[in-house]
């Protein structure tokens, strides 16, 4: 779970987010600027994580006050072999090789649930993170690579499930591949009959989440996640009746297991109990509406 160092939020003397130009970094940049935080986000041709010598520069910029906020990474869409994980992982070896020169004040580690394996049942910070495929691992592995570097350094590691967002470019099954779909031909089309159930968060949510951690100085292990889980039937449903005239949802035959996933999301609430949580019809009509215009 996650301790928190201020016992009120308090704002560092500066937040150095790496990845702040992705989709999640962008509302995270943007929510820590609104709550007058200093930021620093270098964008891939300022800092290039993978290329040589990124430790260094990262040290050479990190100050001993500073919140940093890990976001850096290559998403699945940019592939799930071996290359892909390899750079990964020089990634976060860049980040640790730059805390060793430059200790900084907080690290926070933005992981995914896919450490997770698909399990009936609730998932919890205590479920075994037994990933079963690259991407997963990939994730374990730099959240272990993390705790190494950090030493005394506070780390909070966020396990984030799926996000939805109107700038989000991995066309994920989910809502957001099922806006588009709507959008460019006005049928969404799922694998069987769309029983697999998700969470589902919305990315201003994810944000708001990284600022508390950050204004906290927490550390520890929290899932990312709002604890109600929907069919993709319901999701597609959902989008489909933004669109005027609403979109039309059909289904295929399945070509893999039916999967859910459900989580307990106690140590969330426990952690920030002033947290309010968009629920999933409300922002993904939101989604649709920044998206359309």
């Amino acid at each position: 779970m996650l301790a928190h160092h201020h016992d009120t939020p308090k704002p560092p003397g500066r937040t150095v987010v790496l990845g702040g130009g992705g989709v999640i970094g962008s509302a995270v940049v943007g929510v820590l600027q609104e709550h007058g935080t200093d930021v620093v986000a270098p964008r891939s041709g300022e800092l290039d994580l993978a290329g040589d010598g990124a430790g260094d520069a990262l040290a050479k910029l990190l100050r001993p006050d500073d919140a940093l906020v890990v976001l850096a990474a290559l998403t699945p869409d940019k592939g799930r072999d071996i290359a892909t994980f390899m750079k990964n992982l020089r990634m976060m070896a860049a980040v640790c090789g730059a805390l060793e020169q430059s200790p900084c004040a907080q690290i926070v580690y933005m992981s995914s649930d896919a450490v997770y394996p698909m399990t009936p049942g609730l998932t919890n910070e205590a479920s075994p993170a037994a990933a079963g495929d690259l991407y997963g691992i990939m994730h374990r592995a730099r959240e272990i690579m993390c705790a190494d570097a950090a030493k005394e350094i506070p780390l909070a590691v966020l396990r984030c499930t799926l996000v939805s967002a109107a700038t989000d470019c991995h066309n994920s099954y989910g809502p957001n591949r099922f806006r588009r779909l709507a959008a460019d031909g006005g049928i969404i089309t799922l694998g069987g009959e769309g029983e697999e159930t998700r969470d589902h968060i919305m990315v201003w949510d994810v944000a708001e989440i990284v600022r508390l951690v950050v204004e906290y100085r927490s550390a520890g292990l929290v899932n990312v996640a709002t604890g109600n889980s929907a069919s993709f039937r319901e999701v597609a449903e959902l989008v489909a009746a933004n669109f005027d005239p609403p979109a039309e949802v059909k289904f295929t035959d399945r070509t893999g297991a039916i999967t859910h996933r459900h989580f307990d999301v106690t140590q969330l609430r426990q952690a920030f109990p002033e947290l309010h949580l968009t629920p999933l019809a409300e922002g993904l009509a939101r989604v649709h509406r920044e998206s359309m215009s």
